[in-house]
């Protein structure tokens, strides 16, 4: 208790020194145990040798628990330190966001004021006309969900309620020995006691059990009940956009009992959790519910993070008490497989885990069919995880991921494997083996043996019904040559051939499992080899006179151009922003055309050497430098208006006579994940001479 005390006093003054401004150098940390261990932060050098600093802000994300990426949710003191250790490492990241989100609204409330040094009237004039349109995405709130949800609406456009209760959301059945199971009042016995009813295809009531010790498809999630039963899946698809909402009945033993919590009309459930997915870009992300939250009801629609919109107050407080801010459950880690889901015989889609296929029976009696889109992704396509809260959590992880080519041949020509559950464990119960490496180090042996033993306790909960020595034969479920057909009984995987593929998985192989990233990195505007092909166009500088403005200045420099942020076909995508950088100098006498070496150069024009006078106006290197210049009439924390048209970018300059301006237009894409930002590599150069004759 003394320790928890400590945790708590030691965070407290912690969140007051960063909200204050106060410098944190070096590490300095809390634990329960050990206070000098827990919150950490760094900064220079030290930040850039250590491979779990967040560089945005320093702050230090604790080393994931030992085992395999997929570990389940252990119970124990363990598991408690290190979320204890996660929630920490988002208070840092949050505080350290929110006093530079202070620091912005101070810098542009300072350039208000009257003159205090050369170039401060200046920044303050192009404040006041282009203010309103100068702002980053997602840069409102530094709240771990808040921001999360307001990146997210940035790259997918608007996100729909969660909803597991409508028309359209498919109930995930059960099966044991071939028969479909549900909880009911059983009308045959006195009292009609809640028991578990099964059925066979043709609707015929089999049997009446008490209990459900083992099930013909049991779950592989490991930190979820393995036999559950009526858990519900909805899906929304806009455009290449789709959102799954997976309303998850499970256990804190992971077993089922004959009580109304499971049954079909019982909207109470346990795990919440959502994916939206572009199928064209590839960009996932993932919320998660609370942990800390016994239950959840899916009669209750759940308002996505961030809200409807930066306005939306009551949506963003109800995101904030619904949604997990730790990430403690690390899902790009189970969905990694460059899709929006994994398709095994849990999830009851008809095209896998049934013996006589998509078209029998059994498939046609009680699988979810093709409820769940088919389209399969090969490992060149791309794929980002978005959410920086999340993505700064994992970047270690998510680095260092591998997409997996089976030198055998029997298992990567239609499936991506990689390095995490899709080949440590998913790959490992398709084909009925246990996972081993050939010469593994004591780490790794130690992982290998937590897995073994997960994968024995998802074993010992599978009918014998559904084994290869049973009448279903759905198991192994994926088999070389023929897939998914178990119809009949192929050769299965040669324990020669595992041993090689397992290898890979495992991140032991060679060259011959031909490793790439698993993840890809966020294309920059204009880069048409990454998918994006938008560029902006029609770029011109008038020069206007003052009086059209009233203001005294003697001229205004109006630069315009046009822009669509066609990337992922999304009408509302708002993470591009353009940057401006101008210098100016005497209009040469021989009024010859500028050189390129003229202009601001690409660093001037990017963020790293801006130094801020009033808002999104400074200076960098010798260039006046102004940022994130949103559409003209996107104003300051709005929506986006959906469109399919360029939209139109303005910024006003005021200009002195006779004077040449050098102008170079640069967009930058906010990536929202560990890389940070994107900046386009194309010249976008503009000039003009102000002259007053």
């Amino acid at each position: 208790m003394r320790g928890y005390i400590w945790q708590i006093f030691i965070i407290g003054a912690a969140a007051v020194a960063l909200a204050q401004g106060s410098s944190w150098s070096g590490r300095i940390a809390i634990d329960a145990a050990h206070p000098s261990a827990a919150f950490q932060r760094a900064s220079g050098p030290a930040c850039e040798q250590d491979e779990h600093c967040d560089k945005p802000t320093g702050c230090i994300a604790p080393t994931p628990r030992p085992g395999p990426v997929l570990n389940g949710l252990a119970s124990d003191w363990e598991h408690d330190r290190y979320v204890a250790s996660l929630e920490i490492f988002q208070l840092c990241r949050q505080l350290v966001l929110m006093s530079r989100i202070s620091e912005t609204r101070s810098s542009a409330l300072m350039g208000m004021g009257g003159p205090r040094e050369d170039g401060t009237l200046l920044a303050q004039t192009i404040q006041a006309w282009n203010g309103d349109f100068l702002w980053e995405p997602a840069a409102t709130s530094s709240n771990t969900i808040t921001k999360f949800g307001d990146e997210a609406r940035s790259v997918f456009g608007p996100i729909p309620d969660g909803d597991c209760g409508d028309s359209a959301a498919r109930t995930i059945p059960l099966q044991i020995d071939g028969n479909i199971v549900d909880l009911k009042p059983n009308p045959e016995v006195a009292g009609h006691p809640l028991q578990f009813e099964h059925r066979d295809t043709e609707g015929n009531v089999v049997k009446w059990t008490n209990g459900i010790a083992q099930c013909d498809k049991p779950s592989l999630a490991g930190s979820a009940t393995y036999c559950g039963l009526n858990s519900r899946l909805g899906r929304v698809v806009k455009g290449n956009v789709e959102w799954l909402f997976f309303c998850r009945k499970s256990s804190a033993s992971l077993e089922v009992e004959p009580i109304p919590y499971w049954q079909r009309s019982n909207p109470k459930f346990t795990l919440f959790g959502t994916i939206g997915f572009n199928r064209r870009t590839g960009e996932i992300v993932f919320f998660d519910g609370r942990k800390d939250r016994r239950e959840f009801d899916w009669t209750q629609k759940f308002a996505p993070p961030g809200g409807h919109s930066y306005a939306d107050r009551k949506g963003r407080a109800m995101a904030e008490a619904l949604y997990d801010p730790t990430f403690q459950v690390q899902c790009s880690a189970c969905h990694d497989n460059k899709s929006a889901y994994i398709i095994n015989p849990n999830i009851q889609q008809a095209r896998v885990g049934y013996l006589e296929g998509q078209h029998g029976a059994q498939a046609n009696a009680f699988s979810l069919g093709d409820f769940l889109s088919p389209e399969r992704r090969s490992r060149s396509t791309p794929f980002r995880v978005i959410g920086s809260g999340y993505t700064r959590t994992y970047r270690v992880d998510l680095e260092r991921a591998k997409a997996v080519r089976d030198p055998t041949g029997n298992c990567t020509e239609c499936h991506t494997l990689t390095t995490q559950t899709t080949g440590q464990r998913f790959a490992a119960d398709a084909v009925a083996r246990d996972p081993v490496i050939s010469h593994p180090n004591r780490a790794q042996f130690l992982r290998l043996d937590v897995e073994r033993r997960k994968l024995r306790e998802i074993a010992s909960h599978r009918t014998a019904w559904a084994s290869r020595s049973g009448a279903g034969k759905i198991h192994p479920w994926m088999v070389p040559v023929d897939g998914n057909d178990l119809s009949s009984l192929p050769p299965e995987i040669s324990s020669s051939d595992w041993r090689v593929l397992s290898n890979c998985l495992w991140g032991a192989g060679g060259p011959e499992c031909d490793y790439r990233p698993l993840y890809t990195s966020c294309p920059a505007p204009e880069a048409a080899e990454q998918g994006d092909a938008s560029r902006p166009v029609d770029l011109s500088a008038t020069v206007l006179p003052a009086a059209s403005i009233e203001l005294e200045v003697d001229r205004v420099l109006r630069l315009r151009w046009k822009y669509r942020n066609s990337y992922g076909d999304v009408p509302q995508r708002d993470d591009v922003r353009f940057n401006v950088a101008v210098k100016s100098t005497a209009i040469p006498s021989s009024g010859n055309a500028p050189a390129v070496a003229d202009y601001p150069a690409m660093d001037e024009t990017n963020d790293k050497n801006f130094m801020a006078i009033a808002g999104e106006i400074g200076t960098s290197g010798s260039a006046t430098l102004v940022r994130n210049i949103s559409y003209f009439e996107h104003s300051k924390f709005t929506e986006p208006i959906p469109t399919i048209d360029l939209r139109d970018f303005r910024l006003d300059l005021p200009a002195t006579c006779n004077r040449r301006y050098l102008i170079r237009v640069l967009p930058k894409r906010f990536c929202f994940d560990q890389s940070g930002i994107a900046y386009g590599n194309v010249d976008h150069l503009l000039y003009a001479d102000v002259s007053c004759h």
